[in-house]
């Protein structure tokens, strides 16, 4: 019975394969048939339009080198503004920027033969050009590196008064009492630039280039006029800057003279290039018993032709009549 049922089981078994081997057969029969009458894929007649595209952005993805971040410090960090300023130290004090003293300061100091020494201090006025004035004189000086500035000037008046005034409107002044100017005869000439004007004393009858011949080539000093022995003349102004204010001052000492005898004054004008063809215009100025007697001078200069020639004012100031003392 066993080896009957053996061959039953194999039988159906071969039966069974057979059958499915002919089912797939049949169907992948059909499933070509079918694709072969199948319609064909549609084709496009116009490209489609597409429309509300919206355009991201692909997350930035750190390189694998970049460091990882350092951890903070353990123990807390405290602010120097968060600490208590009562307990911090003091700030430093801001130190007061050193101030310049521009204080202009001027002295006056009698001297002998009625002259006075007036000195300047303006340390702001370094090598500053100014005006003196005194009495109606004026004349160009300047002041040193340091801002001073030290003249001896002839005294027109016994309370004399000196200003110094610079550019700047800015300026000084100064007194002095001059008693001795009752002793002498003061003769000033005065203009602006150049070698225009030249005061000339001719005392006792002297004649030019004598031993009375007083001028600014044979000057002499106050220490004559002091001892009664003659006169001397002062010059002042800057003599090398243009355009300066320049004077002449003859002095004269008639309350001391040793001699008996007369002082002729005169001012010669010279013709030079800078006023050649033009008018010169000076004053003179001279001491008497009632006060100054002021005079302005206009001159007409010769052409240019004459450069170098002379024009002589003898009448411009009264000759002086010395008595013996």
């Amino acid at each position: 019975m066993s080896k009957y049922r053996r061959y039953i089981t194999a039988g159906g078994t071969l039966v069974c394969a057979l059958g499915i081997g002919y089912f797939m057969q049949m169907v992948a029969s059909a499933s070509v048939q079918n694709a072969s009458v199948a319609s064909p894929v549609p084709v496009m007649e116009s490209p489609v339009e597409i429309t509300q595209i919206e355009l991201t952005s692909a997350q930035v993805v750190p390189p694998m080198t970049v460091p990882e971040p350092a951890a903070l410090p353990a123990v807390p960090v405290t602010l120097a503004v968060a600490e208590d300023p009562r307990q911090s130290a003091p700030l430093p004090k801001e130190e007061a920027a050193p101030s310049f003293a521009c204080d202009y300061t001027m002295q006056a100091r009698p001297l002998a033969a009625a002259m006075v020494e007036v000195t300047l201090s303006a340390p702001c006025q370094v090598n500053a050009r100014y005006t003196l004035h005194h009495n109606g004189m004026m004349f160009t000086a300047v002041t040193d590196d340091q801002g001073q500035s030290t003249l001896k000037v002839p005294a027109l008046a016994q309370a004399a008064v000196f200003i110094a005034s610079f550019d700047n409107a800015e300026g000084a002044i100064a007194t002095a009492s001059v008693d001795t100017l009752v002793l002498y005869d003061r003769y000033v000439v005065q203009w602006r630039g150049g070698e225009a004007l030249h005061v000339h004393a001719l005392e006792y009858d002297a004649d030019f280039g004598e031993a009375g011949h007083v001028w600014a080539q044979a000057s002499h000093d106050m220490t004559r006029a002091a001892t009664g022995e003659g006169g001397f003349l002062t010059q002042l102004g800057e003599r090398d800057m243009d355009q300066a204010l320049r004077a002449e001052v003859y002095t004269f000492p008639s309350g001391t003279a040793t001699r008996r005898g007369a002082v002729h004054v005169q001012v010669e004008a010279e013709v030079t290039a800078a006023n050649c063809g033009r008018d010169l215009e000076a004053q003179s100025i001279a001491t008497g018993e009632t006060g100054l007697d002021v005079q302005d001078i206009v001159l007409a200069m010769p052409d240019c032709e004459g450069v170098g020639d002379f024009l002589v004012l003898k009448n411009l100031f009264n000759d002086l009549k010395i008595a013996a003392n």
